[in-house]
């Protein structure tokens, strides 16, 4: 799938500027002169394509008592794909990829106390093919803001 100038519109607008109401999309299809449908219709296109991954907010997760931790996975070759799967099925996992190195699955926890943490970690650590597990906890959070400009 090529981007339109439209998708490519869509897209830079997404990473921003989705308005706080009860029917977000609605609003967005009047600032581009079309219908709540149309841009709901685009954006599951877009996700389909691999070009959207995810929507949604940030926020911090401290400040409303979560519990973080970056997690890195020493998993056998041939267990990559089902174990990043396994990981996915976590509501709670976030930024999952696979990494060359000796840790080559890494994937971001948020969690509502660590007893739920240990718990995840605990069937993710005993899935096949894991080896090895590496909990880094920060010790200082940086919140860095990307976005990118589609010509």
């Amino acid at each position: 799938m090529e981007l339109s100038l439209f998708d490519k519109e869509l897209l830079n607008y997404l990473q921003g500027n989705i308005p706080i109401c009860s029917r977000p999309f609605a609003k967005i299809a009047a600032e581009f002169g079309t219908d709540e449908e149309t841009i709901l219709s685009k954006i599951r296109e877009l996700k389909a394509a691999g070009y959207l991954r995810r929507i949604g907010t940030f926020f911090n997760s401290n400040n409303l008592g979560y519990v973080g931790t970056l997690v890195a996975l020493k998993v056998s070759p041939a267990e990559i794909a089902p174990v990043a799967e396994a990981v996915n099925k976590y509501p709670e996992a976030t930024h999952n990829y696979e990494r060359e190195g000796k840790y080559n699955l890494w994937f971001t926890l948020l969690t509502r106390d660590s007893a739920q943490e240990s718990n995840i970690l605990n069937e993710i650590k005993n899935l096949p093919g894991v080896e090895d597990m590496l909990k880094l906890k920060s010790k200082k959070k940086y919140k860095v803001n990307v976005q990118f400009k589609l010509n």
